[in-house]
């Protein structure tokens, strides 16, 4: 089975992600996409990021009705801070049937060189990039790479920042959020 990483806070997950994943996991030889909900780094005071078995509270929930995409803690028992490499190398030794592929938005290809072992990541692994809201094509220097693809996802400019903020201002968010994290966030009066 080939699974594609969607590395993310999910802080809170919105509809932008799941469209993304589904689309993703439609229009791409992927057969599932895991939301990897990265741990709270213990060295950054982030005090508007909700703690990790909530985030990954919500995912599960926004997940729940969608048999092709899951929520996955794995980088929560790995040591910190923690590399995507890392992850990558636990997860084939610890599913060595499936294949594992990353998930990014063309901004994040743009920076890809500076992760570390990129290179190693690129020989072993495919990564699939959706398009980003930007002036100008994002130039990379990936550009045309046999093991980078593509995907021409829809266009979501929806941020959980802009979400955050919203709550904060007592705005009505509902609308941007699968109903049952809406549900779970209001009942549990997050960033109000």
């Amino acid at each position: 089975m080939k699974v594609g990483l969607f590395f993310g806070s999910f802080n809170p997950i919105h509809i932008g992600h799941l469209v993304i994943a589904n689309h993703m996991v439609e229009y791409s030889p992927l057969d599932q996409v895991w939301f990897v909900v990265t741990p709270h780094n213990p060295f950054k005071n982030k005090s508007t990021l909700l703690d990790n078995y909530q985030r990954l509270e919500m995912v599960y929930r926004a997940t729940q009705d969608y048999t092709k995409l899951k929520p996955s803690d794995i980088e929560f028992n790995l040591p910190q801070p923690n590399y995507t490499i890392n992850t990558l190398a636990y997860l084939q030794e610890k599913y060595p049937q499936h294949q594992f592929a990353l998930i990014m938005g063309e901004d994040n290809l743009k920076s890809f060189h500076k992760w570390k072992n990129y290179k190693l990541i690129l020989a072993n692994h495919d990564i699939y990039v959706y398009p980003r809201v930007s002036e100008q094509k994002v130039e990379t220097p990936f550009d045309g790479h046999k093991k980078i693809h593509v995907i021409k996802a829809p266009l979501m400019e929806l941020s959980s920042t802009f979400i955050r903020q919203a709550i904060k201002d007592g705005k009505n968010v509902q609308p941007m959020l699968p109903q049952h994290v809406w549900e779970y966030l209001d009942e549990m009066n997050f960033y109000k």
